[in-house]
């Protein structure tokens, strides 16, 4: 029976240990699965067996806490996590939701729409798509949808602007 609980642990440790290269949930809670087993079969009841596996998960919980204040432990925690940030200055600038705005309207494409491209509408340049076909740089396009922030174009040819 021993010899099982100690291959418990094990399994469990390395299970852990995978879930930190290989992100996901699966392993890491498979591996705090399999801890819990094993503390569980050295108790003597059940009532023992969950006290056991709640302290050890709370003991758990206090470590991996502590761990993020040590300096030799933050340097392991660091190079799990982006330290980069993306700030408004340095050009990084959510879409605007507002962009209704332009529906009806009418520009010129900046760059090839194949399908997607840029365009610009009266000085404001837009990430755009097309209905799905190509689109040549420098054409005349109009916005016939908006889906939050998806603009959809079309290619306006002569025959369109004689009928206007």
């Amino acid at each position: 029976m021993t010899g099982w609980v100690i291959s418990l642990f094990i399994l469990g440790l390395i299970l852990v240990m995978l879930e930190v290269i290989v992100p996901g949930g699966i392993l890491g809670i498979a591996g705090i699965v399999l801890w819990a087993a094993g503390v569980f079969m050295l108790a003597d009841s059940v009532v023992q067996g969950l006290a056991y596996v709640c302290i050890m998960l709370i003991a758990l919980g206090v470590l991996i806490a502590l761990s993020f204040k040590f300096p030799l432990t933050q340097k392991f925690w660091r190079r799990l996590s982006l330290s980069t940030r993306q700030s408004n200055s340095e050009g990084y600038v959510a879409p605007s939701q507002d962009l209704e705005k332009f529906l009806g309207r009418e520009g010129v494409s900046i760059s090839l729409l194949r399908p997607a491209g840029t365009a610009d509408f009266d000085g404001v340049r837009l990430d755009v798509v097309t209905e799905g076909g190509f689109i040549d740089r420098a054409a005349r396009i109009k916005v016939i949808a908006v889906e939050g922030t998806r603009v959809v174009v079309r290619e306006i040819s002569e025959s369109t602007e004689s009928k206007c």
